[in-house]
């Protein structure tokens, strides 16, 4: 089989030295581009650079010293991007563009490019980017986050950044990360455009920029036809975005890094002076396969991959040097050796390099690393008076979750400038449940933020206001809005620090109506009683309060956890007890709570279960509506039937309190869990395993579940659910057993 890194190579040697040189495609003088004789030199070396980056990449692997790659031949043309942008504007990057890294490192003295993407390629400990977890771009010094392949998943994040570098002119984020003047630059493949996740990210960005918000950023779309084998047709990307409202469109020849320079230098004066997005449309060439053993030949006939590879780049770029009587051919084949030669040398030192070999080392960054933060001052206390003023006589008594939850945001916005709401309805509306009532009437649009109905890119805006150093509060209408975004969790916001060794984080905290017992609506789109896919995300923190007290104490733990450990966090709130005021009879109100203003009360902190009664004959270990189920069984099981109970809430989903739940029920043989979720991939798995382990042979165990079903609507809607009257069995069921 033909090796096509080789036949390319040897072509572009032979034809160099021939001088056999491509037509330019457009005729755009160096002078005409703003372009210096020293700064198109440095572009073409960066090109050959990348190409020869590529190579060395694949001779690695050959000789099962590197790992799975994804190459940049073709899409050399980054280059001239990165070259016409600074070195400060965020840059999210498609796989295919080590040369826009490499480009951008000659931007910044000290950099060492070569070096540092080889270590990348042979997985080594010491690579500066994700210390061996993954083949990455990306450079903190170079404001490059480092993107894994999922396909397009960054682009909301991206739409993201570029709105907080417009709502930083108004609003100071406290950890400011981009300059005032700078723009958010997104690159993304043709194939990749047509996924939902861009094609929601591009949607906001243009219902964004509609209405005349700021949103300085360059979406780069390089297209090389080509999807892995799928082909894009003919002239779709234009057609499909030359006249897409609030986004200007530029074309440019990514061959030729003269036009690339122009058009990216024109796009960028565009951006910086009306702060609107540009879609730059740069048409490629992908050589080689796609990755790894892809075969070309597979799926493209001989012609079709000659043509390809005649449109190779670095000739495009190696005539423009002799034309503009920059470099010789000689020169350049020269150079192009050289860099040949040096990478040889760099990969028989990688390959020396440590590599990660225990599962500590690897881990190691999954949780990011704290931040000194200034403390907080709290509020002015007129300020606060003024804003609570309506309210005063409700403040002092008792209140249900939503309402307490609503004053607990208000309070943590008054104190922390930085925090910024964004979510469906949340705005004048106040969300479907009333939690952000009069937030946007007391703190306005900038920080209150009414977004479209488009989960991915609710998230995908976090996740880039918080990389611009403000602290996030979006909102996920219901859990099961989630499940159409969560790769927005999974895959990006909670990768974040461990593919960059916490050099890079996105802390936030997400709140989430959820779980079920909702009677009378919605079914199971609005009664989602699995919470499995937030549950195994590691490094990801799920909290989730049972009543109006702990939810306020617990939110203000979880600000903190974002805030000063950089931490993403999932706040669960159980949809039926929003508005739950009484516990054992109508009218009694002991599910309601006197709002604890900040400072008061006893904090929740992260790990903490809470407890309630100290018998040993049994203890029920539960959360959210099943901590509710649980203390209307207790009456029963004491008042009836004399049992000595404990009841612990976990608070904390994942991960698992283990230590504090342990050591809760450490006095008890009789442990029963109450789940309200679906008994498989439910948290009771992990509680039985856990308390096995710890206790073996020691305890009697039984748990309660909700059936392996979703919900349905009307008289159905809990029939699949835990119960009071089936826990008052179950407990009493368990204690007979231990009687016999």
């Amino acid at each position: 089989m033909a090796d096509r890194a080789q036949i390319v190579h040897e072509a572009f040697l032979s034809r160099v030295a021939a001088e056999q040189w491509p037509a330019l495609s457009h005729s755009t003088a160096l002078q005409e581009a703003s372009l210096s004789r020293r700064q198109a030199a440095d572009i073409f070396e960066a090109q050959m650079m990348s190409r020869q980056l590529d190579r060395a990449g694949r001779k690695l692997q050959a000789e099962g010293e590197g790992f799975y790659t994804i190459g940049s031949s073709g899409h050399e043309g980054m280059a001239a991007v990165a070259a016409a942008l600074r070195p400060d504007d965020m840059a999210f990057l498609h796989y295919r563009d080590a040369a826009f890294q490499v480009m951008r490192s000659q931007q910044v003295p000290g950099e060492t490019p070569l070096w540092d993407i080889m270590l990348s390629f042979a997985a080594s400990a010491d690579d500066p980017i994700s210390g061996g977890r993954h083949k990455v771009l990306g450079s903190k010094r170079l404001s490059i986050p480092p993107q894994t392949s999922t396909i397009a998943s960054h682009l909301p994040k991206a739409v993201g950044a570029a709105y907080a570098a417009g709502l930083q002119r108004r609003i100071r984020p406290e950890f400011p990360v981009l300059p005032d003047d700078g723009l958010i630059i997104c690159s993304f493949g043709d194939a990749s455009a047509n996924h939902s996740t861009a094609q929601g990210a591009l949607n906001t960005a243009s219902w964004t920029a509609y209405q005349g918000v700021p949103l300085p950023l360059l979406f780069v779309c390089e297209d090389n036809g080509l999807g892995i084998s799928t082909k894009t047709p003919a002239n779709w990307i234009e057609a499909r975005f030359k006249h897409q409202p609030g986004l200007y469109y530029i074309a440019c020849d990514g061959l030729d890094f003269v036009d690339t320079y122009a058009a990216t230098r024109a796009a960028a004066a565009h951006i910086r002076r009306y702060r609107r997005p540009v879609f730059l449309h740069m048409s490629c060439v992908r050589l080689y396969g796609h990755a790894g053993s892809d075969v070309q030949a597979a799926y493209l006939t001989r012609d079709e991959i000659a043509e390809d590879e005649a449109r190779d780049p670095l000739l495009y770029g190696a005539a423009r040097l002799v034309a503009e009587k920059i470099s010789t051919p000689q020169t350049i084949l020269d150079a192009y050796n050289d860099i040949e030669a040096r990478l040889e040398r760099i990969a028989g030192d990688v390959v020396t390099r440590p590599q990660l070999v225990t599962s500590a080392s690897v881990m190691d960054s999954l949780v990011p690393p704290p931040r000194i933060c200034q403390p907080s001052n709290g509020c002015d206390p007129d300020v606060r008076d003024g804003l609570f003023a309506d309210e005063r006589a409700a403040l002092d008594q008792p209140q249900h979750m939503a309402r307490l939850l609503s004053w607990a945001l208000a309070d943590l916005m008054l104190e922390h400038e930085a925090i910024i709401l964004a979510g469906e309805d949340i705005g004048p509306k106040g969300g479907v449940y009333n939690v952000t009532a009069k937030l946007h009437q007391r703190f306005g649009p900038n920080r209150v933020i009414n977004t479209l109905l488009d989960e991915q890119s609710i998230l995908g805006l976090a996740i880039g206001l918080s990389q611009a150093g403000y602290l996030p509060i979006p909102e996920i209408q219901f859990l099961a809005y989630l499940h159409n975004a969560e790769d927005q969790l999974r895959g990006e916001a909670a990768t974040l620090s461990f593919f960059s060794k916490g050099q890079f984080t996105n802390p936030m905290v997400v709140r989430i109506a959820g779980l079920a017992y909702q009677r009378g609506f919605g079914g199971h789109f609005h009664n989602d009683n699995s919470v499995a896919v937030l549950r195994d995300i590691p490094g990801l923190v799920l909290a989730c309060p049972s009543h109006g007290r702990d939810a306020v104490q617990m939110l203000r733990e979880s600000v903190r956890l974002a805030r000063e450990e950089q931490r993403v966090v999932v706040f669960l709130e159980p949809i039926a007890r929003y508005m739950t005021r009484d516990l054992y009879a109508e009218g009694d109100k002991l599910w309601t709570s006197i709002y604890e203003t900040p400072g008061q009360g006893t904090p929740v902190r992260f790990g903490e279960v809470g407890q309630v009664g100290a018998g040993t004959d049994l203890a029920i270990v539960t959360y959210g509506n099943g901590y509710f189920l649980s203390r209307q069984a207790e009456k029963t099981l004491s008042e009836r039937y004399g049992v000595r109970l404990r009841i612990i809430d976990l608070r904390w989903l994942a991960p698992l309190p283990v230590e504090a739940l342990l050591a809760a029920v450490e006095p008890c043989q009789n442990i029963l869990i109450v789940d309200e979720c679906r008994r498989t991939g439910s948290i009771s798995e992990e509680i039985m395993a856990c308390l096995v382990e710890h206790r073996g042979a020691d305890i009697r165990l039984r748990r309660i579940t909700a059936d392996d079903s979703f919900i349905p609507l009307g008289r159905g809607a809990t029939v699949t659910l835990p119960d009071t009257d089936g826990i008052v069995a179950a407990a009493r069921a368990l204690l007979d057993e231990g009687r016999s």
